[in-house]
């Protein structure tokens, strides 16, 4: 079982990336938080307007997926991590997650330089390797929609050196996110909303 387990309208309008078994994992394993990103998914729309504003530290596309989640019980997460030889304790620290729940990771990277990529990858493998999650999730975007972004003048703002699905699946596949399941969304052109 894999990503035909995904409704058909998010096959069709995102593209889809499972590594290790993700889908079967977080639907059967973990079936609220696989429902609250199915309901995120099914929901979302890339509105002209989230596009044309320009950002600030946070996107409008991840303030809008991030509250969706935070409304239903996701929270933004640093974990406090350190290991121990003898009697000696060394700190070791993790980034922050978006959004996290119930062992769920889930990671928005729609504008951000690519090496954010490899940082999500290797905490979703520390944090795995430490049980502290289950899975790991990206959100990002198509690339096709550098299109749109050069329609609306905005293309400058997002370029090939910025998170995008070319740049993050040859470093799945590459290994980047070790023995933990992945699963990874790509915003495409059919989700844009050009009247709002």
């Amino acid at each position: 079982m894999g990503t035909e387990l995904l409704d058909p309208y998010i096959i069709n309008n995102y593209l889809v990336k499972e590594w290790k078994h993700a889908c079967a994992i977080l639907k059967s394993d973990f079936p609220n938080e696989w429902k609250d990103i199915m309901d995120l998914l099914l929901g979302f729309k890339l509105k002209k307007s989230m596009i044309s504003t320009p950002g600030g530290r946070k996107s409008l596309v991840s303030s809008d997926i991030d509250s969706f989640l935070y409304k239903k019980g996701w929270i933004e997460k640093e974990f406090k991590t350190k290991f121990t030889v003898d009697e000696t304790s060394i700190d070791s620290p993790t980034h922050k997650v978006d959004c996290y729940k119930n062992k769920v990771a889930l990671e928005i990277e729609w504008n951000n330089k690519d090496p954010f990529f490899d940082r999500d990858l290797n905490n979703f493998r520390l944090l795995f390797d430490l049980r502290a999650i289950s899975i790991g999730v990206i959100i990002t975007r198509a690339d096709e929609l550098q299109d749109i972004f050069d329609e609306l003048k905005r293309g400058d703002s997002y370029g090939s050196s910025t998170t995008h699905w070319g740049k993050l699946i040859p470093k799945i596949e590459g290994g980047g996110g070790a023995g933990c399941p992945i699963l990874v969304f790509g915003i495409t052109k059919k989700l844009y909303d050009k009247d709002n």
